[in-house]
């Protein structure tokens, strides 16, 4: 199933993705660090990636959404796409809550603060694997007739064309 919104002749949801788990897991090491070594500047900066994070995260979904409401109803994608996508919703919040409780003392999160993001990491491993089951399992965001001789993304031909197509 071919993807609804591309940018350069590639899924923007799976380029954009990359952006809030990478913040948000890198905010989770400084929340360690800065619970091992007691260094403040550690928990600002986990402040600011969580904040990156969740706008990242935001932007993300909106794209997500659109892949997901193409994808036909009554399938298992379907059903894999809402628990994914509800999933990240719901990491976003915790993350978000994170932050909030961590706006008036970012240099000294409370427990509640770094459990949620921790929370949110677990989740947002387990929602990512989703999205790569959707992705390698059920062929979403795939280029209909895609194979290894596929020509380029920007060369406006059909993935069909320059070889055998794979069999789905």
């Amino acid at each position: 199933m071919e993807t609804r919104f591309k940018l350069l002749g590639h899924p923007v949801h799976p380029m954009l993705i990359v952006f809030p788990l990478g913040l948000l897991a890198t905010a989770v090491i400084f929340d360690v660090l800065y619970l091992i070594t007691a260094n403040a500047d550690l928990a600002v900066f986990s402040f600011w990636a969580i904040a990156a994070g969740i706008v990242g995260g935001l932007a993300a979904a909106i794209f997500g959404l659109i892949d997901w409401l193409a994808i036909p109803s009554g399938t298992r994608a379907k059903q894999v796409g809402l628990v994914h996508g509800g999933g990240n919703v719901v990491v976003v919040a915790l993350f978000a809550v994170s932050w909030l409780l961590r706006r008036d003392q970012a240099t000294t999160p409370e427990a509640l603060a770094l459990s949620l993001s921790f929370a949110g990491v677990a989740l947002a491993a387990v929602t990512g694997w989703l999205g790569g089951e959707l992705v390698d399992r059920h062929a979403v965001g795939i280029d209909d007739g895609a194979h290894a001789d596929s020509p380029h993304s920007l060369s406006g031909r059909p993935a069909s064309e320059g070889g055998r197509a794979l069999a789905r």
